[in-house]
């Protein structure tokens, strides 16, 4: 089904920030938080101060969703990644199913995590 169809808008018709919300399925409170840390979001505002984003805002933001809920980013990760490969380069990357990290990289760091996550258990006392 194409873009047109289910929403019945063009894919280069302006978004309302509740349409962004439904189709990222992140709630429309984090959208304005991430535009709020990333500069690079900047939707149109109009009376009342709805926003409209464009296709390269909703993209943008699918590409932050994915490094921060996927990925396991942090925030200051990710808006480092945007000033050292700038906003193209991780959408292209994106497109072209180029990961920031190759599978063995990603396992290295999913092993230091669980070894990190047993060494804090040894450390933490025990709750009363």
């Amino acid at each position: 089904m194409s873009e047109r169809q289910k929403s019945g808008k063009s894919a280069e018709a302006f978004r309302t920030i509740s349409e962004v919300s439904r189709y990222l399925d992140v709630p429309q409170h984090v959208l304005r938080f991430w535009e709020s840390k990333f500069s690079q979001v900047s939707p149109l505002k109009r009376g009342g101060g709805r926003r409209y984003y464009r296709l390269e805002d909703i993209q943008l933001l699918e590409r932050i969703r994915d490094l921060l809920y996927v990925d396991g980013f942090t925030i200051k990760g990710v808006k480092r990644l945007i000033r050292e490969r700038g906003v193209k380069a991780l959408l292209s990357n994106a497109d072209n199913g180029a990961e920031v990290f190759n599978d063995s990289q990603r396992r290295a760091i999913m092993i230091a995590i669980s070894e990190l996550t047993e060494i804090r258990k040894l450390l933490d006392p025990p709750a009363a």
